[in-house]
């Protein structure tokens, strides 16, 4: 995967301000708020700042949580973790690896095989449905 560098005037040009706050400043959507958190389309979920494959609708699962829920990655190194010691807590941030887009947390409470939950904010995702 090629790595995505633009300035945050870029990003800011080229992305929506709710899509820019979630992916270049680390924002969080409300629960229950997001496009794809109760959606069950067959298809894949590409990073909305650089169309990077993320995750697919295979490991999708509902978690209840809020937010839509992945149990793995589409493949091995589409996202990278960062330790996130933000307010007061202390988490694993997923971001893409292709552009650096923060896209939620990943907590160890998901299904098998994976066991892992990656919490992903909506607006950090693209949707594109498989024929």
């Amino acid at each position: 995967m090629e790595k995505v560098h633009k300035t945050n005037s870029q990003w800011r040009d080229l992305l929506p301000d709710d899509v820019y706050y979630i992916t270049r400043e680390a924002g969080t959507e409300r629960p229950y708020t997001g496009r794809y958190n109760d959606f069950h389309e067959v298809g894949q979920y590409h990073c909305a700042c650089c169309d990077a494959l993320l995750f697919t609708h295979q490991t999708k699962f509902d978690s209840h949580c809020g937010w839509p829920a992945f149990f793995d990655e589409a493949q091995v190194g589409a996202t990278v973790r960062i330790l996130d010691e933000s307010h007061g807590m202390v988490r694993e941030e997923v971001r893409c690896s292709c552009c650096d887009a923060h896209l939620g947390h990943v907590f160890p409470d998901g299904p098998p095989p994976t066991k892992e939950r990656y919490c992903i904010n909506s607006l950090a995702m693209k949707f594109v449905k498989q024929d």
